[in-house]
């Protein structure tokens, strides 16, 4: 099993910065990527940013240049540093990570969520 643990949401004045961070544990051999969802109400949940093990990065269209996704390899964690938020960024923010298990299966797993609000 592996649990993700995800932190740093909060309420932001549009303009503002917030730091996530999604830790991963247990049963992991290896961590093939780990990216940032969200889901805003009423619409479907869409892919922020990911980062694969090789280090390659992909962020949607609409937070290039404003969102930098990271990773501590060391630490199993994966960081979106939110920078020059607007309104429209307000969601709730999942992580996902895929991992190869000490059992050495493929699995996916989600975050819980950590909501951002961004006021105007």
């Amino acid at each position: 099993q592996v649990q993700l643990v995800e932190s740093g949401g909060g309420l932001v004045q549009a303009g503002g910065s917030l730091r996530l961070s999604c830790a991963a544990s247990g049963s992991i051999f290896k961590i093939n990527f780990m990216a940032w969802y969200r889901q805003a109400p009423g619409k479907q949940r869409e892919l922020v940013a990911s980062n694969t093990a090789g280090g390659s990065t992909n962020y949607a269209d609409s937070v290039k240049g404003r969102f930098t996704i990271s990773r501590d390899n060391a630490k199993n964690t994966v960081y979106l540093q939110m920078d020059s938020l607007k309104p429209e960024d307000t969601a709730v923010y999942y992580c996902k990570t895929g991992v190869v298990t000490l059992h050495l299966t493929e699995l996916n797993y989600w975050g819980q969520g950590t909501q951002v609000t961004v006021s105007s």
